[in-house]
Parts: structure tokens; C-alpha cells; sequence
């Protein structure tokens, strides 16, 4: 037989043409390049196709809560003075006469009256806060995201990213951070009145229970849980889809850890731009003259009428330092963390 009446069965061999066609029976190969709805085979063009988005590798839950609460405890540490800046400036309302100029005259103006060790007043309850909110945050997002890798064949879109950290957003949100900012935001406030009463971060949690209930430490949730979740909806986003885009569809591609910062600070930059406005709602929620608001709603309307739209951007330049500053470390910390623990831990 000539070679051009030649042809090749299922395994590659020659056989005649009057050999049996080949099947997903007789070819054990030929049944991944099937069309799953309509058993029609597809050019091995498309059975090479793209690969598959994955998101980067997986982590394990627990990996993921233990590198980031230590991620977060080392980052609040670094990163405070910034936050108790931006809370000032938020807090303050006498628009008459104005007690800061801005934010380089509330840093002045704390360290002339209160030493450097000013800028650190209302660290405790953040930093007792931070470690549960970033081990919650990483842990969810990281639950959330093997979840939908399991459902959608070990691929993680676009849209799927949003979600879960939309997801990883709202668990921090209600677990950790809306009693965690409640008790930071009334510390500060307190700390800055003429007469403070608050001894410490213990002895304020007990007076505000005492006098408010568990609920005086869950005001503002409804704020929280959407600046939380826009929050992380938009950094997770963001930094998966660098990620991917340096990585060119590689996921074991090395990813230097300048390079981790910098994507982190373009994720932090695009959250504040984001979701500011949702931010000063929140924090004037949970500040110590909060009753003068219904809800949430009532906060920004009042805000709109009494002081303008300028208002919902109060704190804009101290937020935007501190988030950028704040979400690089915290995702460096946390790779870096996690790499020591793959060692430690193997999973699978």
C-alpha cells in the first residue's frame, strides 16, 4: 500500500482504510477531545487551547490566616501615624473655626502638645484589631477563591476574583473591623477632648458596653461592611490581575517582592479613589457624637447639606499615603510569610 492510502488509527499505527473508525471506546486519548454536549471531536488546535486561569496558585485557609494576621499586626505598626492623621482630620467638624489646616499641621500640632508618641494615640485597639481583620481577610479570600476553582474547572476569572474578595471584605467587615474602628475612632476621639475618659483600650471598651451596649461597639456596620467589601472587592481585583498579567499565564513565575509592592500600591491608590466617601460616612458613624445621625443615610445627607461634597474627601491625602504605604507592606509580609510557611507546612 502506497504511503498516500495510508492512514493512522487511534494510537498513531498504520492501518488500512477499512480499519474501524476511531471512538472514545477504542481510543482512550481521543475522549478528552470529544465536545462534552455533543460527543464531536475538535481539531487538536483547540484541545492545545490557552491555559486555563487559575488566579495564581492556591493556599491553604489556614496558611492564609496565620500569614496574614502577622502580616497585619507588623504592617499597623509601620503605617499608624497616618491613620491617626486622616481619623483627625475626619473627626474634625468645626468648620468655623478649623483646628487643623491640613494634614501636615495636625502632625505639628500633635507632636508640639503630645511628643512624637502623640501620633500613636488609639494604637492598641487597631493593633489588637488588625491582627484578626487581616487573618480573616486573607483566610476568607482565600476560602472563597479555592471554592470557586472547585466549581469552575480550577479557574479563577475575572469576575471571580471581585467576588471573593468582595467576600473576604464583608467577613472582616462584620467579624473584625466594625467593633475594631468603633472602639479606635471613640479612643482617638476621646483622647483629643479637653477632659479624655477613657484610662485605656480595656477600660474604654467597658465604658462604652456599659453605657452602649455590645451595640455601642457594631455602630456604622452598614458603612462598614460596604466600604469593606468595595474595599477588598477592588485590591484583590487589582492585584490578581497584575499578578496574571506579569506572570503571562505562568503561575509559578517569581514575582519580585518590589514588584509585589508596587502592584500593591496601585491596588491600595485604586480603593481610596474608590471608596473614600463610604469612608468618612463610616468613621463620623462610629465617632463620639454619632447619635446626631438616624443611620447611615441620614450621616450622608447631613454631610452633603451642612458641608458640601468637598466633605466626603476629607482625609483624602493621609489615606491615600497610608493605604498605598499599608497594602504594599501587607501583601509582601504576607508572600513572603507564606513561602516560610509552604516549607514549614507542606499541603496539598
Amino acid at each position: 500500500m502506497s504511503s498516500r492510502g495510508t492512514i493512522r488509527d487511534c494510537a498513531g499505527i498504520s492501518a488500512s482504510p477499512t480499519s474501524p473508525a476511531c471512538t472514545a471506546t477504542n481510543s482512550p486519548g481521543l475522549s478528552s477531545r470529544l465536545n462534552p454536549a455533543f460527543g464531536e471531536a475538535r481539531p487538536l488546535a483547540l484541545a492545545a487551547a490557552a491555559p486555563i486561569r487559575t488566579g495564581g496558585k492556591s493556599t491553604h485557609p489556614g496558611k492564609a490566616i496565620l500569614a496574614g494576621g502577622i502580616a497585619g499586626g507588623i504592617e499597623i505598626c509601620i503605617t499608624f501615624p497616618t491613620e491617626y492623621v486622616k481619623t483627625q482630620l475626619q473627626l474634625d467638624e468645626r468648620s468655623a473655626k478649623p483646628l487643623y489646616r491640613g494634614p501636615i499641621h495636625c502632625v505639628k500640632h500633635t507632636v508640639h502638645h503630645h511628643g512624637y508618641f502623640g501620633l500613636y494615640r488609639g494604637l492598641s485597639p487597631l493593633l489588637y484589631g488588625s491582627i484578626p481583620k487581616a487573618a480573616i481577610r486573607f483566610g476568607a479570600n482565600e476560602f472563597f477563591k479555592n471554592k470557586w476553582r472547585s466549581r469552575n474547572n480550577g479557574a479563577l476569572s475575572k469576575t471571580g476574583s471581585l467576588f471573593c474578595g468582595l467576600g473576604a471584605g464583608v467577613s472582616e467587615a462584620i467579624l473584625a473591623v466594625t467593633p475594631m474602628e468603633t472602639v479606635k475612632v471613640k479612643f482617638i476621639n476621646d483622647q483629643t477632648s479637653a477632659k479624655p475618659k477613657f484610662k485605656g483600650f480595656f477600660h474604654g471598651v467597658r465604658e462604652i458596653v456599659k453605657q452602649q451596649g455590645f451595640r455601642g461597639t457594631y455602630q456604622g456596620l452598614t458603612a462598614t461592611i460596604m466600604k469593606q467589601g468595595s474595599n477588598q472587592a477592588i485590591r484583590f481585583f487589582v492585584m490578581d490581575s497584575l499578578r496574571e498579567w506579569y506572570r503571562g499565564g505562568d503561575p509559578n513565575k517569581y514575582i519580585n517582592p518590589l514588584i509585589t509592592a508596587l502592584f500593591g500600591g496601585m491596588a491600595g491608590a485604586a480603593s481610596v479613589f474608590g471608596n473614600t466617601p463610604l469612608d468618612v460616612v463610616k468613621t463620623r458613624m462610629q465617632g463620639l457624637e454619632a447619635h446626631k445621625y438616624k443611620n447611615t443615610w441620614d450621616c450622608a445627607v447631613k454631610i452633603w447639606k451642612h458641608e458640601g461634597p468637598r466633605a466626603f474627601y476629607k482625609g483624602t491625602v493621609p489615606r491615600l499615603s497610608r493605604v498605598c504605604l499599608d497594602v504594599a507592606l501587607v501583601f509582601v509580609i504576607y508572600d513572603e510569610i507564606v513561602k516560610i510557611l509552604n516549607k514549614a507546612w507542606p499541603t496539598n
